[in-house]
Parts: C-alpha cells; sequence; structure tokens
C-alpha cells in the first residue's frame, strides 16, 4: 500500500488542536479595511474552529495531521 499524500493547500490553512478540532484563520483581513468597524477587524484576528461536517472532509486532506 502506497503512503497517503497530504494536501498541501490544506496543511497551509489548517492546523489541528490537540482535542482534534481544525482550526483555521478567518478571512477578511487583507484589504479594504476602512469600512469595517474595529470590534468586526478585532473579531477577524482570532482563528475560527471548522464545523463538523467541515472538518470531516479536511480530516480526509490531512492524513497524518
Amino acid at each position: 500500500m502506497p503512503k497517503m499524500k497530504t494536501r498541501k493547500a490544506a496543511a497551509k490553512r489548517y492546523r489541528v488542536t490537540g482535542t482534534g478540532k481544525i482550526r483555521f484563520k478567518k478571512a477578511g483581513l487583507r484589504h479594504i479595511l476602512t469600512k469595517k468597524t474595529r470590534k468586526t477587524k478585532r473579531n477577524l484576528r482570532a482563528t475560527g474552529v471548522l464545523s463538523e461536517s467541515a472538518a470531516k472532509a479536511a480530516k480526509v486532506m490531512l492524513p497524518y495531521e
């Protein structure tokens, strides 16, 4: 049986926590920031957790994480 390959695009976007949840960086903090409120920009700084259904798909792409 050959080794499974990690999807490199997914490996760059997701991190697996100790409990097995998948964390990601939120989108929308690159440009056009003047119209966003301070609260919105502050909340975008935090990482998010993938939902259970999306996490299943991400775990298939990250077999060794």
